[in-house]
């Protein structure tokens, strides 16, 4: 047993340092300003599934973006094995800033919000006009989702072999969203393909639509190279497809002109994240008859200057009729 003395400060003494001593904790994280930039095109239980350059990368989300989440259509920046062989696995560091975002929730008392796609230019909403039967509430809900999120809509009018169009357009006509109609005979001659594509040739494309609607079938059709179980039954009783696509998929339209996202069949759209005085930016013609309303106006309400300015003459009195149809979406079920 060793022994020491009186005197203790021998070279040989080890002593444990301490906690001042010791190197503080930081948050400054790495920069990763040599990351690889990338597109995120599906998520899978945690995997994403990202393109950098021309080839596809496996990767994970790192663990310092903490609850943020990357969804398909975001920009990201990733570090690692960017080789894109099997078994690799990358990490996304960065989630660059969106230009649009495509949110929803179950229904309308569930706070929590969902972000369905990122970055898309417009939204294509598909409906068919038979087999199922429209669902125009749901269109309300998908419009008001996509004027908030900062997309341009699209409507898409499958299966008009089984009823006409007509109804449905003048439900919308005063809104001035572009439209395309396709046939199951079109679909098949191509014909209603080329029809669809020129509506989204250089642009970002979410479709959305309820189950059985043809959606599937569509985007299949427009990017054949990548084609996606469709589905070939509609419930008698509910008039409602079963869900084939369960999860959002990005897919490149050939001569790299354009994306298609490809998103899971709609039960419901909720809309309780939506602020309804930002839907009013996607009317302009009725914006400026805002200025005289009273603070925390909802536009539908007994005050509003919106009334008195359409009077006078400065905006189609149909227009304000469409509004405020899409303003009352979250006080109806889609099925009303």
């Amino acid at each position: 047993m060793r022994r020491y003395g009186k005197h203790t400060d021998e070279d040989d003494i080890r002593t444990r340092p301490g906690r001042r001593n010791t190197r503080p904790r930081t948050n400054i994280r790495p920069k990763h300003e040599d990351a690889a930039e990338g597109l995120v095109l599906t998520v899978d239980r945690g995997r994403l599934t990202c393109l950098v350059e021309d080839h596809v990368v496996m990767a994970m989300k790192a663990r310092e973006l903490g609850r943020k989440a990357a969804v398909v259509g975001d920009r990201v920046a990733l570090v690692g094995d960017l080789s894109g062989k099997k078994d690799t696995l990358a990490r996304i560091v960065r989630i660059e800033e969106r230009t649009s975002v495509l949110r929803r929730t179950a229904d309308d008392d569930d706070p929590f919000e969902r972000v369905v796609v990122a970055n898309a230019d417009q939204l294509a909403i598909v409906t068919a006009l038979a087999d199922p039967e429209p669902r125009p509430r749901l269109i309300d809900r998908c419009l008001v989702a996509a004027y908030d999120g900062g997309l341009e809509p699209l409507l898409v009018l499958t299966k008009s072999d089984l009823a006409p169009p007509d109804k449905l357009l003048e439900l919308y006509g005063d809104l001035d969203i572009p439209y395309v109609v396709t046939s199951r005979g079109e679909l098949d001659s191509g014909v209603a393909v080329a029809r669809v594509r020129e509506q989204l040739d250089g642009k970002i494309t979410a479709f959305v639509g309820h189950s059985g609607v043809g959606k599937t079938t569509l985007v299949n059709a427009l990017v054949p190279q990548e084609r996606r179980r469709t589905t070939g039954h509609v419930n008698a009783v509910t008039g409602r497809g079963r869900h084939t696509t369960t999860s959002a998929l990005a897919l490149p339209l050939s001569d790299d002109d354009g994306w298609v996202i490809d998103t899971p069949g709609l039960r419901s759209f909720g809309l309780h994240h939506v602020d309804p005085s930002r839907v009013i930016h996607a009317f302009p013609d009725l914006e400026p008859g805002t200025e005289g309303c009273p603070r925390a106006c909802s536009h539908d309400e007994q005050d509003c200057a919106l009334d008195a300015w359409v009077a006078e003459g400065h905006a189609d009195p149909a227009r304000l009729y469409s509004l405020r149809r899409l303003l009352a979406t979250r006080e109806r079920k889609e099925g009303d």
